[in-house]
């Protein structure tokens, strides 16, 4: 196997036997032939250590669980954006975009036709299945003329347009290298498809400019039929709607170059709007009888519960404090509906993984939250829920503290629900003692500084949230 994939794959059973070796793709899908391809390719360029991979919203959306590489997950058809700002920072970083045909080319259109036309070394990895293949099979941009989806039960037709053939687009913009059309079909195919992605990210790495590589794709599951067959519809359905081959091979000399990037503290405040100002302090020294040096909290609860933002509020209130902190935000990119969560850290020195799946705090909205995470608290960690939605909690760890406040019935004596989170902040702050209250609330007041009339309300709910879990403790 490639250096570039992880020895294991963590995503099934925490990597453990058979599954912590396979993907998380349907059998005969084209996504497996093309992360080998790439991976195969780092490797002989030998480029692991520079390469960002940026994936997408969609079937692909957990490539950063196999390529031991740099990674960056980004909003539904964002990945053109986001990997533009890690080449300009970093320009000899490797970047390479690995998109869909729904987050490429629908979402993501005008993102990819600017980035394309900037020219500068991105490379692009398209991967057409002619079908929107995570979210069920929706007639997708590059869907054929008489393809039945389940949006289109009858067959797309002109009053959805035809399909776009993004190769051909790119091709004529003034800033690509190098495009190129390519399929998987056949052992022939797929050297062609192997050597194309190499030489895309040759373009990137001889600063020569930016590179596009589309593969057709097989997707059996939304065919509705074997990986053989769905071959054979790639061949004899796709091919002459989208021709293979080479759309574009200019002879640019090497050219990209950026100045040097300052880091100046100084410039870089006033560039944000920020003041070299220290805030006031509370605590008097880092919370150890939490964790010795870097502190780890995840917060779950649905769309609206409000669980990202007091997160952001937490790692703020670190910083403020002279700690580390950091913040990271989950939407649930295999369904929508599903569990928003923030992992965040308070760190003495350094937070050096933001991620946390085993968290010494965990602060749950609802029950499918406790459910998904309840039992990967640490031993002798903290659970704090909302007992007003989520009855008869318990633990397979009996030295894990459950704490149960009803998040949302304060809020709503409060009169006002979008303070439930604010209520869970407070009694988190009690039940936990990771910093003084008043840490918490400056924190709170300085976020709503442009609108100081929320803020008594949002102290009212800091305030019962806390008692509620001091009366909580007791019992």
């Amino acid at each position: 196997m490639s250096n570039a994939f992880y020895g294991t794959f963590e995503r099934h059973s925490d990597g453990k036997g058979l599954k912590g070796h396979s993907t998380h793709y349907c059998a005969g899908c084209g996504h497996g032939l093309a992360h080998k391809y790439l991976a195969e390719a780092i490797d002989e360029l030998g480029i692991q250590d520079d390469t960002v991979a940026v994936n997408p919203v969609g079937c692909a959306a957990f490539l950063y669980f196999y390529l031991d590489t740099g990674n960056t997950s980004t909003a539904h058809g964002r990945s053109p954006a986001t990997a533009v700002g890690h080449k300009v920072a970093n320009p000899n970083a490797m970047v390479i975009c690995y998109q869909g045909d729904g987050d490429l080319a629908a979402i993501g259109l005008a993102e990819t036709i600017s980035t394309a036309q900037l020219g500068i070394p991105i490379t692009v990895i398209f991967i057409n299945n002619a079908v929107y293949g995570m979210t069920g099979g929706q007639m997708a941009p590059t869907t054929l003329m008489g393809q039945t989806t389940t949006t289109s039960p009858d067959g797309r037709d002109r009053l959805t347009g035809s399909p776009i053939r993004m190769a051909e687009l790119i091709a004529q913009l003034d800033g690509p290298v190098y495009v190129e059309r390519v399929a998987l079909f056949s052992p022939a195919e797929r050297k062609k498809a192997k050597r194309a992605i190499k030489k895309a990210l040759l373009m990137q790495k001889e600063r020569r400019g930016y590179a596009f590589v589309e593969v057709l794709a097989e997707c059996p599951t939304h065919l509705k039929t074997t990986p053989e067959k769905a071959m054979t519809w790639v061949k004899e359905q796709m091919l002459p709607i989208f021709p293979l081959g080479v759309k574009k091979d200019a002879n640019f000399e090497p050219w990209f170059e950026m100045p040097k990037l300052g880091f100046d503290p100084t410039t870089l405040l006033k560039a944000i709007g920020a003041s070299s100002e220290k805030p006031a302090g509370f605590c008097k020294g880092f919370p150890t009888h939490l964790n010795p040096t870097d502190i780890s909290l995840k917060l779950a609860g649905s769309g609206g519960d409000g669980a990202q933002t007091i997160a952001m509020l937490i790692a703020k209130a670190a910083i403020n404090e002279g700690f580390d902190g950091t913040h990271i935000p989950a939407y649930g990119p295999e369904s929508r509906g599903g569990t928003s969560y923030a992992d965040v850290h308070v760190a003495l020195e350094e937070v050096h993984n933001p991620a946390s799946p085993h968290p010494d705090v965990f602060v749950a909205f609802n029950a499918p939250s406790l459910a998904k995470f309840g039992n990967t608290v640490r031993p002798g960690g903290i659970i704090i829920y909302d007992n007003a939605v989520a009855k008869d909690v318990k633990t397979t760890d009996p030295t894990v503290k459950v704490i149960g406040v009803p998040f949302t019935d304060i809020a709503a004596r409060l009169g006002k629900m979008v303070v439930k989170n604010i209520v869970a902040l407070g009694a988190l702050q009690a039940a936990t003692e990771l910093f003084p209250a008043e840490t918490l609330l400056a924190t709170l007041r300085d976020t709503l500084k442009d609108k100081a009339a929320l803020i008594p309300l949002n102290e009212k709910a800091f305030a019962e949230g806390a008692a509620a879990a001091r009366e909580a403790m007791k019992r």
